[in-house]
């Protein structure tokens, strides 16, 4: 007997109505968006960089030239963007570094073992030869090695603080140790007071101290307009602390009269 067949061929009827994969879409044009506005935000960055290195250079340079430092000190030009403040002519905040400042032209010179200053509103002139800053702070290290020289006594940290002490030669062979209190005199000087002695006879030794501390040293081939605040004994040196407003850097060979000019010459960087 025939037994019709009833079978469905669902694989194929179903399969038949699936519908085609949707064609992947290229991500091309997104990365090369991606890309161009990476290098839209890039490049200003870039330029910036590139203005700000320039202008440190520059101001390096003319430091260089004015405290006449045997190499270039470090030039941090901070604040973002560089770029707008050269174009106002003014640099707001610029930190400086500067190593081994001689002090020519003293009796008792007593250089400067290094420099850490930080300027506001600093303009320059046009040959980088002078730059004015508006205020600045600064902070001068003295060596001992160089505070001996200039006093003909080696000289170390007291045991007090504010205070040094040396070990004093006397005639005959005798020693004795005597400490000094340091401070800030005006025009930029150091001085010592307050001698104490320990052995020795202490009128041979007193007079000795007169002569080498009653006058005090002066600090010379500074930035014009620092103003010394105090000095305080370290372990290696003196700290010297200054600051001061119309800040200004010039060569040594350039008059002070000078500073008279119209100070147009200032505002370009």
């Amino acid at each position: 007997m025939y037994q019709p067949q009833h079978g469905y061929e669902d694989d194929i009827t179903y399969a038949s109505f699936e519908p085609p994969a949707a064609p992947s879409r290229s991500r091309r044009p997104v990365v090369i968006a991606c890309a161009a506005l990476a290098a839209m935000t890039l490049l200003p960055l870039a330029a910036d960089r590139v203005a700000a290195a320039l202008v440190e250079s520059r101001t390096a340079k003319a430091f260089q030239q004015g405290m006449d430092t045997p190499d270039r000190p470090e030039v941090h030009v901070r604040g973002f963007p560089v770029l707008t403040q050269l174009a106002s002519g003014t640099l707001r905040h610029v930190d400086i570094t500067a190593h081994d400042i001689p002090a020519d032209g003293s009796t008792r010179p007593l250089p400067v073992s290094q420099l850490d200053l930080k300027l506001d509103g600093l303009t320059k002139s046009d040959d980088d030869t002078e730059a004015l800053a508006h205020s600045a702070e600064a902070t001068a290290y003295l060596s001992y090695t160089d505070v001996s020289n200039a006093l003909g006594l080696e000289v170390s940290q007291g045991t007090n603080p504010g205070q040094i002490s040396a070990n004093v030669q006397l005639p005959f062979g005798d020693e004795v140790k005597v400490t000094t209190t340091v401070s800030a005199a005006s025009g930029n000087r150091i001085a010592f007071k307050d001698f104490e002695v320990t052995g020795g006879a202490l009128a041979t030794t007193q007079a000795l101290l007169d002569k080498v501390f009653e006058k005090p040293i002066q600090l010379r081939n500074l930035p014009e307009g620092l103003h010394l605040r105090s000095v305080t004994p370290t372990a290696s040196g003196l700290s010297a602390r200054f600051s001061g407003e119309s800040v200004t850097f010039r060569p040594n060979d350039v008059a002070k009269d000078d500073s008279a000019q119209d100070n147009s010459s200032y505002r370009k960087a």
